[in-house]
């Protein structure tokens, strides 16, 4: 059974180890089928795959780095070389591999089919390594992706984590959203649901998320660690370093997101066909699924507890849209007398609920810390929540003294 592996590389001396681990690590190296956008630059020595000219699984395309318009239109490239593969595995260019990989991958989607799913869809934000500690920096634990924000242009932003009592798990997890770092399926979804060349970076994963459930795929996350990825970025130049109107293409991009979901009295325009949602299932299909409502930005608090899709169903639709969070926005104000010590590292910023329980907790890193410090001292949160905020805790913490005196008030 051939997969059909897409990769979109910038620029990345990661490259060329990927692919090196995930042939090594294959059981079936023979039935993998390499579609890489190689976006290079002519002074980079890293990233050359003629090594691979000849070999029939490799299809290269060499893109000077200047012509490149984005990840997202890099893999709608590399998704015009799918030849009818049975499977497909997007992945980026820094990845490493467990032993038999494919097998593992495979078997875990005919088993969700056994369950009766036709179309599964495995994705996740998986667990990391660390190149330069190879393989003593690959985190063991499987990770899933849980909801963090809406950002002000209107993108979702996903946290990993790891995923609770995962060693008594014998099949893969349900799960709300897509990571565009790593996705295993049926090769037809590379034909499915292609990625929008016009996106740029952020939206680029709500967008297919809530795409590929409206085509039928159902998505779920390893239940095991299968494969490794890099987040660090260390190293490595980005497409953004080099454009430098790459602003404009990521603009155009947050209104095309806004316009898919209807959000801030956007219409769905320009999302027919293949860039647009299915019809096996609706958006709104996908909000009582997830518990999100697009048009208000607002989660329900299922979803901000982070259990596991599909969210309690409630029939009626006024009762359902009741059931969502509003967005909090609170400004905390302090004096600077309380704040004498010259190391600290963090400070806690948390907000309780009528009963004291912890509602929100966003901390101060160093970074913050030093910004509020050069001013008057206001510390700004924004977050949605059920429960309206009754007060808060600012309780600071220094490298040489540790936990400091608490700040309390009410909101």
């Amino acid at each position: 059974m051939k997969i059909f592996i897409q990769i979109a590389s910038y620029r990345d001396p990661e490259l060329l180890p990927t692919i090196k681990s995930c042939l090594e690590n294959a059981k079936y190296p023979e039935n993998l089928v390499f579609g890489i956008a190689r976006q290079f630059h002519p002074d980079d020595k890293f990233d050359d795959l003629s090594k691979y000219e000849s070999d029939k699984r490799f299809r290269v395309l060499n893109i000077p780095h200047q012509e490149s318009k984005g990840v997202c239109w890099a893999r709608n490239q590399v998704q015009q070389l799918y030849k009818d593969e049975e499977y497909t595995l997007q992945i980026d260019s820094h990845m490493r591999f467990e032993k038999d990989w494919d097998e593992t991958l495979i078997g875990m989607v005919r088993q969700l089919q056994d369950l009766g799913i036709p179309k599964p869809l495995l994705t996740g934000y998986v667990s990391s390594y660390d190149p330069n500690n190879e393989p003593h920096g690959r985190v063991r634990v499987p990770w899933r992706m849980v909801f963090d924000k809406f950002i002000p242009e209107g993108a979702v932003f996903f946290l990993p984590e790891a995923i609770p009592d995962w060693q008594n798990i014998d099949t893969p997890i349900p799960s709300r959203f897509y990571s565009a770092h790593f996705c295993f399926t049926l090769g037809q979804f590379s034909k499915e649901v292609q990625h929008n060349p016009d996106f740029y970076f952020h939206g680029e994963e709500i967008s297919i998320a809530v795409r590929a459930f409206t085509h039928g795929y159902d998505l779920f996350h390893p239940h095991r660690v299968v494969i490794w990825h890099e987040y660090t970025r260390n190293g490595r130049v980005k497409q953004w370093d080099d454009d430098k109107e790459w602003y404009k293409k990521n603009e155009n991009a947050h209104q095309l997101n806004r316009k898919l979901f209807g959000m801030d009295g956007e219409k769905q325009e320009g999302h027919i066909g293949k860039y647009g949602l299915g019809n096996v299932r609706t958006l709104r299909d996908y909000e009582k699924y997830a518990g999100l409502l697009f048009e208000k930005r607002s989660a329900q608090e299922y979803t901000l507890q982070k259990k596991y899709p599909p969210n309690p169903e409630i029939n009626d639709d006024k009762e359902w849209l009741k059931s969502f969070s509003s967005m909090f926005e609170h400004e905390i104000i302090l004096e600077k007398n309380n704040f004498t010590e010259e190391d600290y590292d963090f400070w806690a910023i948390i907000y309780h609920d009528e009963n004291g329980q912890e509602i929100y907790r966003k901390d101060a890193d160093e970074t913050e810390i030093k910004t509020l410090l050069k001013n008057e001292i206001k510390i700004k949160r924004q977050f949605l929540t059920y429960r309206k905020p009754k007060s808060w805790t600012v309780w600071s913490h220094s490298k040489s003294k540790e936990w400091l005196e608490k700040l309390e008030g009410t909101v």
